[in-house]
């Protein structure tokens, strides 16, 4: 499993013209599922983006997570995480989950970043989506469950 997070000032996502997420401060999060991914690399990912120290203390140093500040998570699945590029000129998305395993992990990811008290957004699973995202620094981190 892999997370791209944003820290962001504000984030939405639009579909077909309607805003149907949208957070003030916290994270905007890129969840891309692989083949193979389980219920621990949910619980690992999830844990890890909410206790990541991203977000400045008073002295301006990145020493408070998203739990410490009360700040929002706004949740996007994004296959394209796993398009690999290496070879010719059109990626290839073998490693990434099909839609019938992917789209259960991705409703549990969002229901377990739920129960750590995040206010948390989504889009839409398999949606053509537009996202907003005003990063903040840039902040911008790549999280794994698993290293190969």
């Amino acid at each position: 499993m892999r997370a791209l997070i944003q820290r962001v000032s504000q984030g939405s996502v639009t579909i077909e013209g309607k805003v149907v997420g949208k957070i003030g401060t916290g994270i905007v999060l890129l969840l891309g599922i692989k083949n193979g991914d389980n219920l621990e690399d949910i619980k690992y990912i999830a844990n890890k983006c909410v206790n990541l120290r991203i977000f400045n203390d008073e002295s301006g140093n990145l020493n408070k997570s998203l739990l410490e500040i009360g700040g929002e998570m706004l949740i996007i699945s994004q296959f394209t995480l796993y398009g690999d590029a290496r070879k010719g000129r059109r990626p290839g998305f073998s490693d990434a989950a099909p839609p019938e395993i992917a789209e259960p992990l991705y409703n549990d990811f969002v229901s377990e970043v739920r129960r750590s008290n995040v206010r948390v957004a989504t889009g839409e699973f398999g949606a053509m989506m537009q996202i907003l995202i005003k990063n903040e620094g840039p902040v911008t981190l790549m999280i794994e469950s698993r290293q190969k």
